[in-house]
């Protein structure tokens, strides 16, 4: 039982990252029916953007007493921003001229954009993975028979925190309401005064906040940053936002922890070499017998 319940929360601490990556996925499936498989990347470059923060404030001797929390924090807006206008970019120079292209060009570009990323990233920090500064203290709380590291309990706290603000600034948000309806109608939304080149471009902006702050609480699980890190989470989270609903911005969040949980499983069970399987039998399935996902697309009404 004891095992059972260090798995479950092991799988929630995993299913938070993945599900922040899913929501960056899926907030531009939503608005452009496009794959983004660059966002990995992006999460990838978050976590050593931050790593790099917290080194060079451990280098100052600043990390200690309030300084570590303002590190932190510092690491975390450094990470949250440097994505945000990293992804913005992408839109930009990669993306925006193809929107009225064959859907081919621009999943063909986006490969591209991520393999560009990655070797960026390795040029940057070498081919070797980076240990991520241990900043947060885990000491572990026994809560009944779970026991729980402080850690994995700030990682899932600040994952939820994120979506639960993603969701009402979508929902009751002027910007939100803009960006659902240019998802809807991009010439009726142009015709009503809505400038979408700049609706998508925002759009674009907090996907990579979101890459930023997955990439930040990636780098404080896993305890390192690889050039490639980004490529294998970001299959995860692209495959928990098809098995939510790809564009459905809930579907995603319940994506991310039933991959975690399902991947912790069956790394238990049956073994670390085996979860991929066992992650990607579940993408075939749900593409064969529910393409819409758990909870349904939420895509354009073509007309």
């Amino acid at each position: 039982m004891h095992e059972f319940l260090a798995q479950l929360a092991n799988g929630v601490e995993l299913g938070a990252i993945y599900a922040l990556i899913a929501l960056g996925y899926t907030l531009v499936y939503g608005i452009l029916e496009l794959i983004n498989f660059a966002h990995g990347d992006v999460y990838t470059f978050g976590s050593f953007t931050a790593l790099v923060v917290l080194v060079a404030l451990r280098a100052a001797n600043l990390l200690h007493g309030a300084g570590l929390i303002l590190g932190i924090v510092a690491a975390l807006v450094v990470a949250i921003l440097a994505c945000a206008l990293l992804n913005a970019g992408i839109e930009r120079l990669a993306y925006r001229r193809l929107r009225k292209a064959p859907r081919l060009a621009p999943l063909i570009t986006a490969i591209g954009v991520s393999f560009m990323l990655e070797n960026l990233i390795e040029l940057w920090q070498g081919a070797a993975p980076v240990p991520f500064p241990n900043v947060i203290p885990n000491p572990e709380l026994e809560i009944g028979a779970l026991q729980v590291g402080v850690q994995q309990i700030v990682v899932v706290a600040l994952a939820i925190a994120t979506m639960i603000a993603l969701h009402f600034f979508v929902k009751r948000s002027r910007l939100g309401k803009a960006m659902r309806a240019v998802a809807q109608d991009r010439d009726a939304s142009s015709l009503v005064g809505i400038d979408v080149d700049r609706t998508i471009a925002i759009t674009f902006l907090i996907a990579g906040a979101l890459a930023g702050v997955a990439g930040f609480v990636g780098g404080v699980s896993f305890g390192s940053a690889w050039f490639l890190n980004g490529f294998g989470a970001g299959l995860r989270a692209f495959t928990a936002a098809v098995l939510g609903g790809i564009g459905n911005i809930a579907g995603a969040m319940l994506g991310g922890f039933l991959i975690g949980l399902l991947e912790s499983f069956s790394t238990w069970f049956i073994g670390g070499q085996w979860s991929n399987v066992a992650v990607f039998s579940v993408l075939i399935l749900v593409l064969v017998f529910r393409p819409s996902g758990l909870l349904g697309e939420s895509l354009p009404e073509k007309v």
